[in-house]
């Protein structure tokens, strides 16, 4: 069984997200969604929300589950018996960090490897602080998240 790691601080969960989770799903038997801690990043929803917003666009798909991690990724996948490392590239200005992770990673760990997967062109410009910088100024973001992030950030932007 090929189980797999796609970890991110997912804030929010983008629909470039879900077009990596969905396409990683087919190839692995298992894909784990790893919301992690950045601690360069301030982000705008907890923990527990980013979870269950990811639970709630991905139940429909069974072979993925989501779960939280404080910890390296490496040594997460190592726990969770994870060979596999997902990682996604949305133009070549991804390429050098993710390579840096993905060594480092080989560096602790030299039997879990890191599947770069290239983001589906639409979503090539797509990040987190992107939706967030729109759906701050009130621009439309119904085509870059699924409609629960739509709302639930609308709802926190209000509150700012």
């Amino acid at each position: 069984m090929v189980k797999a790691v796609y970890p991110g601080t997912f804030d929010p969960v983008t629909n470039g997200h879900i077009d990596i989770i969905r396409r990683a799903a087919n190839v692995v038997d298992s894909l784990v969604i790893v919301v992690s801690v950045n601690s360069g990043k301030n982000p705008v929803f907890s923990m527990e929300e980013r979870m269950d917003i990811i639970r709630e666009v991905v139940k429909d798909i069974p072979n993925v589950s989501v779960i939280k991690s404080e910890e390296l990724t490496v040594s997460c996948a190592k726990e969770l018996g994870a060979s596999i490392i997902i990682r996604g590239l949305r133009a070549v200005t991804d390429y050098e960090n993710e390579m840096q992770l993905a060594q480092t990673n080989r560096y602790l760990d030299e039997n879990i490897e890191t599947m770069f997967m290239a983001t589906s062109k639409e979503y090539s410009f797509l990040s987190s602080t992107v939706v967030k910088e729109l759906a701050y100024y009130g621009a439309d973001i119904s085509a870059l998240v699924p409609e629960v992030v739509e709302q639930r950030l609308k709802e926190k932007i209000t509150k700012i």
